[in-house]
This record gives structure tokens, C-alpha cells and sequence, in this order.
């Protein structure tokens, strides 16, 4: 009997909590799927940043486990709360509370099988899709292969099964503890919306509103970050957001109390009172709804971030096919040449040299101007810390010149226009990011020549694979005259070639510049090598930076795009989760409520209401209640995403607005949020016309 009543419960159970069915299914296949990742036997021999995306994966699947514990605990309870006077009448009948318990355990152990099963499918599909945008990001090509790794199935049954045994467990327990009485008036009890200090509360949400402006320009004005001042931060602002609603509930019943002008327009009064009771039943858990959309928001925010930069950051970083670097300033790259012939094409091929005079002020300038350094190599009294600086290889010792002619051929490699320049004269080719911040510092330098001051000719600013090789962020360029005068200081080779390069070129690149490293006074097994004599600079970029003598554009490409997709797909991941979850427990709370509502809706009905109007004011209710949280924590979010945008865009140097990051997560999350929306509109007006 028990098996039959268990069976009919849980058909029930799944039409009624279908959105909630529906979310563990997908939550089931998220979690499979990205599972699969830290599993795949492809991902470990294809890509080398997988050890990486394992960890990352495994943070995000970690913060997952806690929210998705948190969800099934919720909806069990609140299931349990809805079914209390079922559970009572039960016990009236002569059922006792153990058999009460394993019928609701076995109940939703069922329905949590479901949705397991379900789930699985729905997670090859998912993993299927990770996998062919994954290797679609790392130019490659995917052919359909749907893996069904033990481990991964057993991780994910272990990572749900536990969540859902524990969250049964403490629903079990409390079953128990309640009698005839307590089960009979528990869903009445969460009706009950008891009004005390409203006049006081209500100060709460101008003062939260208040406090969340103050955020935001502590946010964009304070300077010295550390662990403690971030603390500070989040905790003051998960204060404000659970605040918030406390002061918004009793707002509006003082507004109504005081029969503000709006309250008796239309069905305001009706709105006003249902949205107040509501708010006030459930303010801790519309508090924790906002913190998980504005934690969905972010992690979309900054996967686009980080998509955004790997779109366009290798034309930038990496504009020519092949660059070769030597210390050695007899360099004839010979055999470096004939490892690139015998494996591509060669379209076009340059070799030169890049000079210095043994000064050092564009060096010194910006080490002490640019903002990524802060005062780190300053003095007290503002001075150059020149110590410090002789310490650091962020640039060489000395400033990195080059001659006109070879800086003209390199420009008609890249396809840009040549350029004229007179004897007494020089230019700067610097990165467009360092140059967006610094502008035209020219007047305060001094470039001398063979016959006295050179003169300024101007910036330039156009990608030059300045990381080390053509200069650190920045290369000086005086004519041939000016430049033979000087002493070399290393030597570069670059190639352009036809067609992709081969994934082994890097390797074999290194190979043949052994015998080139071994003919040279220098040990260049030494790491400290060449920073200790001054010849290897990398530039101050600081989100992506890529050190490498043999720099294959085609090869770079391919481990930097994985080790990006390490960031972006835990971001997506988490987002996807927690706003799936969040909006769950929106919908169910509605449908579920529909119920109860059914009776003064109809009351509406007849008092002479339109079956037009009632969908009209059941539209507006859900409006409210959906948007609420949503609109809160988009404020919120909005304005931390801007702050990280616009760090990101000047660090990374991307030219995106700040804002696009999350107006793009913007209209992805309200698609998703319109899915969820439409699904408990619909569900809504069934069960309030099933009563008609």
C-alpha cells in the first residue's frame, strides 16, 4: 500500500513541482557534463593547461555542491511545509510517524532518481556541446564522441546523492519531532504576517539605499586594497541586501497604512498587500535569491570578460607568424630557419638587431609612471628608487632602440605604411594600452644623437609583439645612421609563412637553437642569466603574459585560448547554476501559493472582475515578485562589474566598454529569467482556473 501511495505521490509531487524537477535535470546535467571535463582522456592529451581546468572545475563544482544542497534542503522543507496537514491527516487515520517518514523518503528519493536519470541524457547532450565549443576555441576540430567515464558518474551520483541524503535526513528529523497539531497549522503559520515596528523598519530601505550608493563609490574611489578592506566590503554589502527587503515590506505597509495616493488606483491595494506579505514571509530568502543572482550575473560578467580578451588579444600580443629571439648579437638564426622550412612554407623571412647607448630614462619614467607599479620604485620624496629598478626585469637595463630601416621593413610585413624620418629625430612604437595611459611624455625626456637632442616625431601605437622581443612595451626608433653608432644588444628573426603551423614547430624550434646557445659565452640554462646581464625584458602586461624566446603565433594561440577556457567555463558554469536555482525557488513559491490564491481571486471574479483583468493583475503580481531581486541585484552586480571591467580593460588593454560585460550577461540572464517567467505564468493560471 505504502509502494502505491509512495508511486501516486510522487506523479503528483512531479506535476506540481515540475519547474523544480526540471531544475534538478539540468542541474544534473551541468555538473555531469562539466564532470566530464576533469575526466576526459582527450582534454588530458590535447591540452596542457588541463591540470588546470581540473582545478578550476573542481572550485566551481565545490561552490555548486553548497547551493545545490541548499536548493534540494529548501524545496524538501518547503514540499513538507505544503503537504503538513496531508502528513497530519495521515496520522488521524492511525498511520504512525516512522511509516509517514519512509513514504516521504521514499517519495523523493524517487523523484530525485528521476531527475538523475534524466539528467544523465540531458548531460550528454550538454557534454557534447562543452566539447565541440572547446575545441571550436582552440581552432580545432571536434568529431561527435560521447564518453561515459566511470569516474565522472560516480563523482557526479556522490556529489548529488549526498546533497539529497542530507537534506532528506534533516526534513526526516523534523517530521518526527511534530505532532497532529504542528502538522495541521504549518503552512498556515507562513501565512501569517505579523506587523511590528513598521514605522521604524521602514527607514531601513532608504538607508540601504543609501549605503549600497556608498559602496559603489568606496568601490571606484578607494585605492589601498587589501583582505581586510575586502571583508569589510562584502560583508557590509550581503548586510544591505538582506536589509533591504526588511525596510521594503515594512515601506509599503506603512504606504498603505497611510492610504498613500496610489493605493486605491486599479488593484493596487490588492498588489500592494500581497507583495508586502510575501516580502516580509521571505525576506531571508529573497536576500539569499539576490545574492545568488548577483554572483550569477558576475561570473557571466567576467567569462565575457575574459571571451572578449581572447578574441582579439593575439593579433595584438602576437602579430607576426614566427618570432625567434637570441641574446647573441651574431646571431644568423641559419638553422632556425631551415627546422621553419622544413615544416611550412616561407612567405617572408627578417632578421635585425635592437640597440641600446647605455641609457636608461624611458625605462626609469615608466617604472615610476605607470599605475601597474604603483610607488613601488619610488622614493619618499617621489625620486626614482633606482636600486629596486636595477632589480626588476619587467624592462631591459638599458633602452631598446631600433633603426628606420628595419623598423619600415617589419611595418610592410604587418602591412602597415612605411614611414619617413629625419636624421635628428626619433619615434616611439609603444603598446597601445601603455600609450593610452601615459599619452605624449616626450617633453619630459631627453633621446640624445651623435650631433646633439634628437627631436620627437611622434608615438605609434600599432600591435608589435612587444613582450620581450621587439622591446618591452615600447621600442625607440632612430634612423640607420643614429643606430649604427649604438652597441647591439640582442638579435630577432621573424618569419611569415604560409598556411598553419605544425603543433610540434615550438619543440623543434628549441632543439635547433642548442647549438647556437652553446657556441655563446653565456649560459643560457640559467635563468638568472639573461636578467642578470640586462638582455630580456617581458613588459608590464599583467592578465596574460607569455615569455618565450620561440614564439609560434599558431602554437601560442592554441595553449593560451585553453588556458583562457580554464577561466571561462567554471564562470559560465557557476552562472548558469546559481541563476537556475534562484529561479526555481521563485517559481515554485508562486505555484505553489496559486493554490491558496485561487480563493480570492475568485472573490475577484465575482465582485465582477474580467477574466482579462485577473490575468492582467496576476501578470502584475508576478511581475513584481520576478523583477524584485532581479532589478536589485542587477544594480549591484551592474555596478561591481563595471569597476571589474574597466581595471580588466585597462590592465588586459581592451578597448570593450566596461559595461558591454555585463549588459551581455544582462540580456542572457532575462532570456533565461523570461523562460522561468512564462512557465510560472502559465502554470499560474492553470491552477487558478482549475478551481472555475
Amino acid at each position: 500500500m505504502l509502494v502505491k501511495l509512495a508511486l501516486r505521490n510522487v506523479r503528483r509531487s512531479a506535476k506540481d513541482y515540475l519547474v523544480y524537477f526540471v531544475t534538478m535535470t539540468v542541474v544534473v546535467g551541468l555538473m555531469f557534463a562539466f564532470n566530464s571535463l576533469l575526466f576526459s582522456e582527450d582534454i588530458q592529451e590535447l591540452f596542457q593547461e588541463a591540470e588546470i581546468m581540473k582545478m578550476m572545475l573542481m572550485l566551481a563544482t565545490f561552490f555548486i555542491i553548497l547551493i545545490v544542497a541548499w536548493l534540494i534542503h529548501y524545496m524538501l522543507r518547503f514540499i513538507l511545509e505544503k503537504r503538513s496537514r496531508e502528513f497530519g491527516i495521515y496520522l488521524l487515520l492511525g498511520m504512525e510517524k516512522q511509516q509517514i517518514a519512509k513514504l516521504y523518503m521514499r517519495e523523493n528519493m524517487l523523484l530525485g532518481a528521476g531527475a538523475f536519470l534524466v539528467g544523465l541524457v540531458f548531460g550528454l547532450l550538454v557534454q557534447q556541446i562543452l566539447m565541440s565549443v572547446l575545441y571550436s576555441m582552440v581552432l580545432m576540430d571536434y568529431r561527435l564522441n560521447i564518453e561515459i567515464n566511470r569516474r565522472c558518474l560516480v563523482m557526479t551520483l556522490l556529489c548529488y546523492a549526498g546533497c539529497y541524503l542530507l537534506a532528506l535526513l534533516r526534513c526526516k528529523r523534523k517530521l518526527r519531532k511534530m505532532n497532529i497539531h504542528g502538522l495541521m497549522n504549518a503552512e498556515r503559520r507562513n501565512e501569517e504576517m505579523r506587523e511590528s515596528h513598521e514605522g521604524i523598519k521602514r527607514w531601513l530601505l532608504p538607508l540601504s539605499v543609501l549605503f549600497l550608493v556608498l559602496f559603489g563609490v568606496w568601490l571606484f574611489c578607494w585605492k589601498e586594497w587589501d583582505s581586510g578592506v575586502i571583508v569589510s566590503f562584502v560583508v557590509g554589502l550581503v548586510l544591505v541586501i538582506y536589509l533591504f527587503y526588511t525596510g521594503l515590506s515594512a515601506w509599503i505597509i506603512c504606504y498603505v497604512r497611510r492610504e498613500g495616493n496610489a493605493v486605491y488606483r486599479g488593484q493596487n491595494l490588492f498588489l500592494l498587500r500581497q507583495f508586502a506579505s510575501k516580502i516580509k514571509t521571505m525576506r531571508f530568502t529573497m536576500g539569499t535569491l539576490t545574492a545568488l543572482f548577483v554572483l550569477a550575473f558576475l561570473g557571466c560578467s567576467i567569462a565575457m570578460m575574459f571571451n572578449f580578451y581572447q578574441e582579439h588579444i593575439f593579433e595584438v600580443k602576437m602579430p607576426f607568424d614566427v618570432q625567434i629571439y637570441s641574446a647573441s648579437v651574431d646571431e644568423d638564426f641559419a638553422a632556425q630557419l631551415a627546422v621553419i622550412e622544413e615544416n611550412v612554407p616561407v612567405e617572408d623571412a627578417y632578421s635585425y638587431r635592437i640597440y641600446e647607448n647605455g641609457t636608461n630614462q624611458i625605462n626609469v619614467w615608466l617604472y615610476t609612471h605607470l599605475r601597474v607599479f604603483g610607488d613601488t620604485y619610488q622614493n619618499a620624496d617621489g625620486s626614482p628608487n633606482m636600486e629596486n629598478i636595477a632589480c626588476n626585469s619587467t624592462y631591459c637595463t638599458y633602452d631598446t632602440y631600433m633603426g628606420l630601416s628595419d623598423y619600415n621593413r617589419l611595418r610592410s610585413m604587418l602591412g602597415l605604411e612605411e614611414i619617413a624620418l629625419k636624421d635628428d629625430a626619433y619615434i616611439i612604437h609603444m603598446k597601445d594600452r601603455v600609450f593610452r595611459e601615459t599619452g605624449d611624455f616626450s617633453d619630459q625626456l631627453v633621446i640624445e644623437g651623435s650631433g646633439g637632442r634628437l627631436q620627437s616625431a611622434g608615438f605609434y601605437t600599432e600591435p608589435f609583439s612587444q613582450d620581450g622581443h621587439n622591446g618591452g612595451d615600447y621600442v625607440i626608433v632612430v634612423s640607420d645612421a643614429e643606430a649604427a653608432r649604438m652597441q647591439p644588444y640582442y638579435s630577432e628573426l621573424v618569419v611569415d609563412i604560409a598556411g598553419t603551423a605544425p603543433a610540434s614547430l615550438s619543440i623543434d624550434l628549441y632543439a635547433a637553437s642548442e647549438t647556437s646557445r652553446k657556441s655563446t659565452a653565456l649560459d643560457f640554462n640559467d635563468p638568472k642569466t639573461l636578467i642578470g646581464n640586462g638582455i630580456r625584458c617581458i613588459g608590464s602586461d599583467s592578465i596574460l603574459v607569455y615569455d618565450t624566446d620561440n614564439l609560434v603565433r599558431d602554437n601560442v594561440e592554441v595553449e593560451m585560448k585553453c588556458m583562457l577556457a580554464t577561466l571561462i567555463f567554471p564562470f559560465i558554469y557557476i552562472g548558469l547554476v546559481f541563476l537556475c536555482v534562484a529561479l526555481t525557488v521563485l517559481s515554485i513559491q508562486q505555484l505553489s501559493d496559486s493554490a491558496k490564491y485561487r480563493f480570492r481571486y475568485n472573490v475577484l471574479r465575482q465582485i465582477g472582475m474580467s477574466a482579462g483583468e485577473i490575468a492582467g493583475l496576476v501578470w502584475k503580481q508576478l511581475v513584481l515578485f520576478y523583477l524584485c531581486p532581479a532589478l536589485f541585484a542587477a544594480a549591484i552586480s551592474g555596478i561591481i562589474a563595471g569597476y571589474v571591467g574597466g581595471n580588466f580593460n585597462f590592465y588586459a588593454g581592451v578597448r570593450t566598454s566596461a559595461w558591454l560585460y555585463f549588459g551581455i550577461s544582462f540580456l542572457l540572464f532575462f532570456g533565461v529569467y523570461a523562460i522561468y517567467f512564462v512557465v510560472t505564468y502559465v502554470g499560474f493560471m492553470r491552477n487558478l482556473e482549475a478551481e472555475v
